[in-house]
C-alpha cells in the first residue's frame, strides 16, 4: 500500500486551486441548483493503468463542503482496469459540481504520472536498472509529482538542491574558467571541494565522455552520471567500472543513465548494466489519465 502523501504537500495547492478557480463563487451552478440539494459523484477509471492522488478526493470535496462523505475503492499505487470505480462522493450537490474539476485535475495529473513511471518500470523488469525521476516539475507540485512516480513503482532523485551534490556540466564549464584547467581537472576539484564543504551529502558528477568518467570514479563521486551518451558509450564505461571496482565493491559508484531516455530506448539501455536510469518526461510530459467523474442529482 502507498504511504499517503503528508499533507504540507498539497494544503497550499489546495488553497491556490479553489482561489482560481472558485474565486468568489460558482455562478453557474448557483444558477441552476438549488441549495439543499443532494447527489452522488462516481470516479471512473476510461483506462487501464495506476491510480495516484485518489487520497486527494477526500481533501478536495472537504474544503469544499464538509459533509460531503468520500468513499474510497482502490489505493493509490493499485493497477486500475478501465471501468473500475475508483471513488464515491456524496454530499450537497452545490458543493459536489463545484469540486468537481478539481479534483479531476489532481487525480488525472498524478495517475498519469504513476502510469508512465509504470510502463517505464516494466520496460526494465527484466533488468537490475531502476527507474528514477528527476527536478523536472511544476513549481510546487514536486512533493506531489514524486510521490505518483512512487505509486508507479519508480524510485525518486534528489527532491532539491539542498539534499544532493549534482556537478552539472555548467558547474564544471564554471570551474574550468575560475581555475583554468582542463574538463577532467575540473571534475577532480569540483568532487574535492564539494566532499569538503557538504560532508554529509552523496556526491553525483555529471560526465559526457570516457576521460571525465575515469576523473569522476578515481575522484571518489558516489554517483556518476551518463548524460546523454549511446548504449555503447554506457556499455564500455560499464565494463571499464566493473574491471576496476567489482559489483561487490563498498566504494563502487553508482551509474546513473539520463538524457533524452524514451520508453523505446529504456530497454536497451538498461541492458547495459546501469544501475539507475533518470527520466525527466516521467513528471514533465506525463499525458492526463482518463478518469472522469458523473454526478447525479439524488432524492
Amino acid at each position: 500500500m502507498q504511504t499517503p502523501p503528508d499533507s504540507s504537500l498539497y494544503e497550499s495547492l489546495l488553497r491556490a486551486a479553489f482561489a482560481e478557480d472558485v474565486g468568489s463563487g460558482d455562478c453557474t451552478t448557483r444558477a441552476l441548483v438549488p441549495s439543499g440539494e443532494r447527489g452522488v459523484g462516481t470516479f471512473e477509471s476510461r483506462q487501464d493503468g495506476i491510480l495516484a492522488g485518489g487520497t486527494l478526493i477526500e481533501p478536495v470535496f472537504h474544503r469544499a463542503d464538509k459533509n460531503i462523505q468520500v468513499q474510497l475503492h482502490a489505493e493509490d499505487g493499485e493497477f486500475i482496469q478501465k471501468g473500475t470505480t475508483i471513488a464515491l462522493v456524496t454530499g450537497p450537490l452545490q458543493a459536489l459540481l463545484t469540486a468537481e474539476r478539481i479534483a479531476l485535475n489532481f487525480v488525472q495529473s498524478l495517475s498519469g504520472i504513476a502510469t508512465l513511471t509504470y510502463s517505464y518500470v516494466n520496460a526494465v523488469s527484466d533488468t537490475s536498472a531502476k527507474i528514477l525521476d528527476t527536478r523536472k516539475t511544476l513549481p510546487g507540485w514536486r512533493g506531489l509529482a514524486k510521490y505518483a512516480v512512487r505509486a508507479g513503482g519508480g524510485r525518486n532523485h534528489r527532491t532539491g538542491l539542498y539534499d544532493q551534490v549534482l556537478i552539472k556540466d555548467n558547474h564544471l564549464a564554471v570551474t574550468q574558467g575560475l581555475h583554468n584547467c582542463t574538463l577532467p581537472e575540473a571534475v577532480a576539484l569540483s568532487v574535492k571541494q564539494a566532499r569538503d564543504r557538504c560532508l554529509d551529502l552523496r556526491i553525483e558528477v555529471e560526465v559526457e565522455d570516457f576521460e571525465s568518467f575515469c576523473a569522476a570514479i578515481h575522484a571518489g563521486a558516489d554517483i556518476i552520471m551518463l548524460d546523454n551518451l549511446s548504449p555503447t558509450e554506457m556499455g564500455r564505461m560499464v565494463d571499464h567500472l566493473d574491471s576496476e571496482r567489482p559489483r561487490s565493491s563498498l566504494n563502487r559508484p553508482i551509474l546513473e543513465a539520463s538524457g533524452g531516455i524514451t520508453l523505446e530506448t529504456v530497454h536497451e539501455v538498461a541492458q547495459t548494466g546501469v544501475d539507475w536510469i533518470s527520466v525527466g518526461a516521467l513528471t514533465h510530459s506525463a499525458p492526463a489519465a482518463d478518469i472522469a467523474l458523473e454526478i447525479t442529482q439524488v432524492g
